[in-house]
């Protein structure tokens, strides 16, 4: 369908993820089976799913992928406020990576908008 690297969401996507695996190198050892894998794997899965959903042949299939995205960002950010709250990162990287995950919920919000109306 499309070149997913020219995607802007997709763009995003991959920014949050290099700022998620640049924090969790500072995670305590004995997270690394736990909370470092679960926050690593559910952040990838938002621009793989991107990726993916852009090679698909239809619009319909692209936004099912663009859904799964945003539902592997909505468990990011919880894995995210968690590492905060157990002092692994600061309120500062925390305020950043979240705000960074706004405007990535946004553009995927308003993505699949577009995508169901031009599919009406």
């Amino acid at each position: 369908m499309q070149d997913y690297k020219n995607l802007k969401v997709w763009e995003k996507a991959h920014s949050l993820t290099l700022g998620i695996y640049r924090i969790t190198t500072s995670f305590p050892r004995e997270e690394i089976y736990s909370l470092t894998s679960q926050l690593r794997r559910s952040v990838v899965s938002i621009p793989a799913n991107i990726a993916e959903g852009a090679g698909r042949n239809t619009k319909s299939d692209f936004a099912q992928f663009l859904n799964i995205a945003l539902g592997s960002l909505n468990e990011s950010l919880y894995y995210l406020l968690l590492a905060r709250d157990l002092n692994y990162i600061s309120n500062e990287e925390y305020d950043k990576l979240d705000r960074e995950a706004d405007e990535l919920k946004a553009m995927l919000i308003s993505l699949i908008n577009t995508i169901r109306k031009s599919n009406s």
